[in-house]
């Protein structure tokens, strides 16, 4: 099994992991060009996150549709 299927663990005090590591890094010692290189990166990451979730989404409403009691 891969690492990628394996489920993460939940960090304590509802932390989102990596996240919330970036969110409270200092950026003073980054240059201009480091700056706009990360924020390319954070967006790109941004994308791939909503593209999943997308997918995640269509499925639960796939599993629901299927599982769903019928209704008369």
């Amino acid at each position: 099994m891969d690492d990628d299927d394996r489920p993460r663990r939940r960090s304590p005090e509802d932390s989102l992991g990596a996240a919330s590591l970036l969110a409270s890094e200092s950026l003073e010692r980054y240059s201009l060009d480091e700056l706009d290189a990360r924020v390319r990166l954070l967006e790109d990451e941004i994308a791939r996150i909503k593209a999943h979730r997308q997918k995640s989404a269509a499925h639960m409403l796939a599993a629901d549709a299927l599982f769903r009691p019928k209704t008369t």
